[in-house]
């Protein structure tokens, strides 16, 4: 008998392991797939979730807006405004087991600079940085900067993460070999599957602040032992996966599923709002015709009509904005109306008018759309119709987003394999800093679309020096304009992609992208 009950319990024992495994194991779909791990190399979501899971930054964003230290003890200002002086909390380690230094800081934000608009501009700034022990270092400026700290909170791309400094000497143009933080999971690197699965594991080495979690800022606890990124394309497999439990959380809940979503109880359907959302843009080439063209951009800018685009995205009412020309998002602490006025006299009518004033002449217009994004494909869709009405001879070229995204990257003329507009899509927590803002930062940089203004170069320059956030209020809303009359980029509307988990899950942090420590079962 006793050895009955013996057997009887090894044949057990692999099933109570693995629910014990289930419980600890967090599974998540994100909406694209992990390919690239230098968070310096790539603008992909995907990549940004990766960071955050085993890098650490300097500075942190909180739930209210609010800049925090998170690798740092603190900071210090010094009265003129010329040089900033940071100290390292305590006993902080990298993955390695090595201490993390402040040469491992410095030699971090040099690498990420040379990648990064506002990193630039801040090292325009800078006359030296300067380490003084292994906890603490200097940055001197040269004539003030008012936006230090953010920078090194940065929580859009590109993200300025610590690595150590053996790291961080490698080419900023090339991955770096091996991937080493002090964030709270590290990654199994040796079990990797692109297109299939990426594991984490709770990072034993890893130091939290003692303060509860707020967005990306205070003590990130990795409560779930094991976090594992499995690769869904299909929509509906991703839905159905999480309603059986296979899944944990999907960072965007497919758009048909919410309705039905909202009515499993075993669901939560999250709810983002103001800088949490998206924000739609039509991508515009402004090196090649016929976008180089000021007055055919502004027929284009009268095309798009966001109440017809936010339309098409199938989205509850409670999850769309219909109508948003603040490119630091609506129903947020950036937002503003400066500038504004073209974007609501948008018509066919109108753009039709203003194309035949311009001189064009029927030129095709190669429209980059990703046929296979969720996202992206309506978005394109209407966007197309809409230029069609207004008189553009547009040439659909439907593709995978990959395909898209690669052909973004020519400056080549159309009949070379070069392209005129592309929709995308950024988060709202990309736009919320006019210094780093995408349709403000890459001005007269290689960057796709190409735009160039001296406007924006020098309001910039002063906006970067404002004393008050008065100042800086006003600088803001002139950015603003001047996008918007220089056609930098055209507003396609605010929205949600809400993501989903499961009810047993709790500590789930609201945020414009996923973050998962606090997180656990109930």
């Amino acid at each position: 008998m006793r050895l009955c009950r013996l057997a009887l319990l090894l044949l057990l024992l692999p099933c109570a392991a693995l629910a014990q495994d289930r419980r600890s194991t967090l599974r998540v779909s994100l909406n694209t797939e992990l390919q690239v791990l230098d968070p310096l190399l790539t603008t992909i979501n995907a990549t940004r979730v990766f960071a955050y899971l085993v890098f650490d930054t300097l500075v942190s964003l909180d739930a209210e807006g609010q800049y925090r230290p998170q690798m740092l003890e603190g900071w210090q200002i010094s009265p003129d405004r010329l040089t900033y002086a940071f100290t390292l909390r305590e006993g902080l380690e990298w993955s390695d087991g090595q201490p993390v230094t402040a040469e491992d800081c410095v030699a971090s934000i040099r690498r990420w600079a040379k990648r990064e608009a506002l990193g630039g501009q801040l090292m325009a700034a800078t006359r030296e940085m300067r380490v003084v022990d292994a906890r603490r270092f200097e940055i001197r400026l040269n004539r003030p900067f008012a936006f230090v700290i953010e920078a090194l909170g940065k929580a859009g791309h590109t993200i300025p993460v610590m690595m150590p400094a053996r790291l961080a000497a490698h080419d900023p143009n090339l991955p770096v070999p091996e991937i080493v933080g002090s964030g709270p999971y590290r990654f199994l690197q040796a079990e990797w599957r692109p297109g299939e699965r990426a594991s984490f594991v709770r990072n034993p080495r890893y130091r939290p602040r003692e303060e509860p979690p707020s967005a990306l800022a205070g003590g990130k606890v990795a409560r779930m032992e094991r976090i594992e990124l499995v690769s869904i394309t299909d929509q509906a497999t991703r839905a159905a996966a999480l309603e059986s439990g296979e899944l944990d959380f999907l960072e965007i809940l497919p758009f048909d599923y919410i309705a039905r979503m909202r009515r499993n109880r075993n669901v939560v359907v999250g709810q983002p709002r103001g800088i949490d959302q998206f924000y739609a843009v039509l991508n515009v080439n402004h090196a090649v015709p016929p976008f180089n063209d000021p007055a055919i951009r502004k027929a284009l800018q009268a095309a798009i009509m966001q109440p017809e685009v936010m339309a098409a995205m199938g989205l509850p009412d409670d999850m769309v904005v219909p109508w948003c020309g603040s490119i630091y998002m609506c129903n947020a602490a950036g937002a503003t109306e400066a500038g504004t006025e073209g974007l609501r006299a948008a018509s066919a009518e109108r753009a039709r008018a203003l194309l035949r004033a311009s001189g064009y002449r029927g030129e095709p217009v190669v429209f980059l759309h990703a046929a296979a994004s969720a996202l992206l494909n309506p978005i394109g869709l209407v966007m197309a119709d809409q230029m069609r009405r207004a008189g553009f001879t547009v040439d659909l070229r439907s593709t995978d987003y990959a395909t898209v995204a690669q052909r973004r990257l020519s400056r080549a003329p159309l009949e070379q394999g070069g392209w005129s507009v592309a929709p995308i899509v950024f988060n709202g927590v990309d736009l919320a800093n006019a210094l780093a803002n995408p349709l403000i930062a890459y001005n007269c940089v290689d960057y796709p679309g190409w735009y160039c203004d001296p406007r924006l170069a020098g309001l910039t320059a002063r906006y970067s020096e404002a004393a008050t956030p008065e100042a800086a209020r006003a600088l803001a809303d002139e950015l603003q304009a001047t996008v918007h009359d220089a056609v930098t980029f055209v507003p396609g509307g605010q929205f949600s992609g809400p993501p989903a988990w499961r009810a047993e899950l709790r500590g789930v942090l609201p945020f414009s992208f996923p973050v998962f420590w606090g997180v656990e079962r109930r």
